[in-house]
């Protein structure tokens, strides 16, 4: 077994819900020591940052379950087993915002909890933005905002947008305009 590496030995399914399943494996460390590791399976997301010709960044306000909260985020869906991100995303886009796009650029991606959880999240910067309506999902209630890409980025480093895809995306969609402008 190659340094830093662990062996799946075993792997039992407790729990097949909807959005996540859970399971309890085992395995074997470099040193032969055998532990228990608790996983969650989850199909993954994308999120898609909506640009406008103002450099306006259009935000979601939803409140989150388990943090009881309200949070602005950017748009953002989780994938089927299977599908494409890059076709999940523009549907969210629309969903969401009522918007569809021109320029459709990929950011990468993120592994939001590493430690227990294998989602990986898509990440999007949507700018070229044509307006229409929404189209939310049954029980979904959210509020669209805008707020200029700056002002946002502001708002990430004072702690004021919490949500870890849309403070990477906001950061590298600074970045990557940075660049390109030189």
């Amino acid at each position: 077994m190659a340094h830093l590496e662990e062996k799946t030995i075993s792997s039992e399914q407790k729990f097949d819900g909807r959005i996540v399943k859970l399971y309890v494996d085992k395995a074997e460390l470099e040193d032969g020591k055998v532990v228990t590791r608790e996983v969650i399976r989850h199909p993954g997301g994308v999120c898609v940052l909506p640009l406008t010709e103002k450099n306006e960044v259009m935000f979601v306000k939803q409140f989150r379950y388990p943090h009881q909260t309200v949070l602005l985020e950017i748009p953002a869906g989780k994938l089927e087993y299977g599908e494409n991100h890059s076709e999940c995303g523009l549907r969210e886009l629309k969903e969401e915002t009522g918007c569809t796009c021109d320029d459709y650029t990929y950011l990468g991606s993120l592994i939001p909890t590493p430690a227990y959880c294998g989602e990986v999240i898509h990440m999007y910067l949507a700018r070229g933005l044509h307006s229409g309506s929404q189209k939310l999902d049954e029980g979904e209630f959210l509020d669209v905002v805008k707020i200029p890409l700056d002002e946002a980025v502001s708002m990430v480093m004072r702690n004021e947008i919490q949500d870890s895809k849309t403070q990477i995306a906001l950061l590298k969609t600074k970045l990557l305009l940075e660049k390109n402008a030189h």
